[in-house]
């Protein structure tokens, strides 16, 4: 079976047609999708949708490109959302350095932080957003205190492989997206080559960068079966062996208390 561990159904690029969507997704054999929130209103819209759809799971956490204006109610909001059971992890979380007018690195840090401090007091995994601040990124994780019996994933992984094999090391998994199937992108297909099987995940990111050959169309979860293929391709592998791994490791990493919600 096919799991997209991170997709944005709450986005309003899917209001007018999610049952659609999701109908597609589970045609294409997708079991389960994890849809971490961003802020407290779409981390609640998250959750909201896990009770509509049996197969929706919810993330929830305040991403680093929209927690300029965090406040201590928020986190105890995300902290609250998080004791429900269909709440998987605690993401999307961590440091986004690529445009100039997200929030001071510094505030970054400590929202960051704050969220991975939360994780480890709740005994959840944590989505790791990592964009152009992979050292500072890799130094919080190794630094603070959240669960690693929990773990985590560094979702869309776009670092390299000396960075992949310390995250690694410290027992975080990494997850793929449409990315790997883009023409000029060498670097990620170089970690999925390397990268042990057991610790790959696939995910869509929907609904953005849909994987070739949907690219510049809006993505969705049903394309997350391109995703693997294309990383049977690379690591030359049958495609069934793929889905078995990734499968596993997502029920390994998520642990879906709320299966029977």
């Amino acid at each position: 079976m096919l799991i997209d561990t991170h997709c944005h159904l709450d986005d309003p690029a899917f209001q007018k047609d999610l049952d659609a969507v999701i109908a597609r997704a589970q045609a294409q054999g997708v079991a389960w999708i994890l849809d971490p929130g961003t802020t407290v209103a779409t981390s609640e819209r998250a959750l909201s949708l896990s009770h509509r759809y049996d197969c929706v799971y919810a993330a929830v956490g305040i991403h680093p490109e929209d927690c300029a204006d965090a406040k201590p109610e928020d986190f105890a909001r995300i902290a609250a959302l998080a004791a429900d059971p269909k709440v998987l992890a605690i993401g999307e979380i961590g440091l986004d350095y690529h445009w100039d007018d997200n929030p001071p690195k510094a505030h970054q840090k400590d929202v960051f932080v704050r969220q991975l401090e939360m994780a480890g007091e709740l005994a959840l995994p944590v989505i790791i957003h990592d964009r152009d601040a992979h050292g500072d990124a890799v130094d919080l994780v190794k630094s603070q205190s959240f669960s690693r019996d929990a773990g985590g994933v560094f979702h869309c992984y776009s670092g390299s492989v000396e960075t992949a094999k310390i995250l690694l090391d410290l027992g975080f998994y990494l997850g793929f997206d449409g990315p790997i199937t883009f023409k000029n992108n060498k670097k990620s297909p170089e970690v999925v080559a390397y990268a042990p099987l057991d610790r790959l995940l696939i995910e869509t990111d929907s609904p953005y960068m849909a994987p070739v050959p949907h690219r510049g169309k809006r993505n969705e979860p049903a394309f997350v079966s391109d995703i693997a293929a294309k990383m049977a391709e690379i690591k030359g592998l049958p495609l069934e062996q793929i889905l078995e791994a990734t499968q596993a490791n997502a029920e390994a990493l998520f642990k879906r208390k709320g299966a029977d919600a």
